[in-house]
């Protein structure tokens, strides 16, 4: 089964396989949110995060590569009354537009391998307009142990040096790593070991 097989698969049910309600990191991200601006939601699945941002008043465009994941994302933008913009695109090939967003959303895309990962890293940060806030949630290697969600392979999980490398440019850089219990959806449920990062994209780099 390809990778785009497996995620059709998995967004195939009538429940919302992480929910509907938005990653609890990025809600707690509220506080460093802009007051309007772009948002880009990179492999946004069913849309729980991406209408989340929309109804902090953000303008948000939601990428995916699953067209089943996107029709649920559409329902559920509807349910929420807000509007969001929905592309199908696959994540590590798309043509990321040059600072173009004010924020830069990546929850738990960790279907990535290390080749892919960089393309799209390079992709985001290129997205981000100078000043642009950055937010990544993802698991740690830990996550093997408690196998509550994520992949199996080790080379796709993030870790605290991974980051700071990828990033090492950006400023006001916060990393939390931590292990909690977790309850999304039916694909995301117990102790899980995670690291978020919050970072400020400087100035004149791209």
């Amino acid at each position: 089964m390809s990778e785009f097989e497996r995620w059709e698969s998995r967004y195939a049910g009538a429940d919302y396989a992480f929910g509907k309600e938005p990653n609890y990191f990025l809600s707690s991200c509220k506080g460093l949110l802009p007051k309007s601006g772009r948002v880009l939601a990179v492999a946004d699945g069913e849309g729980r995060n991406g209408v989340w941002l929309a109804e902090q008043g953000l303008d948000v465009l939601s990428i995916d590569f699953s067209p089943t994941a996107l029709r649920k994302a559409r329902a559920l933008a509807a349910e929420h009354h807000v509007t969001v913009t929905f592309q199908q695109v696959d994540v590590h090939t798309w043509d990321y537009p040059d600072a173009s967003f004010d924020v830069v959303v990546e929850i738990f895309t960790q279907f990535s391998s290390p080749p892919e990962r960089a393309m799209k890293w390079a992709g985001m940060r290129r997205a981000l307009k100078p000043s642009g806030l950055l937010i990544i949630q993802g698991y740690t290697p830990k996550q093997l142990t408690f196998g509550t969600g994520g992949p199996k392979q080790v080379e796709n999980l993030y870790t605290r040096a991974m980051l700071e490398g990828a990033f090492r440019d950006f400023r006001d850089m916060k990393i939390i790593e931590e292990e909690r219990e977790m309850h999304e959806g039916t694909s995301h449920g117990g102790m899980s070991a995670v690291i978020s990062l919050t970072a400020i994209k400087p100035m004149g780099r791209q």
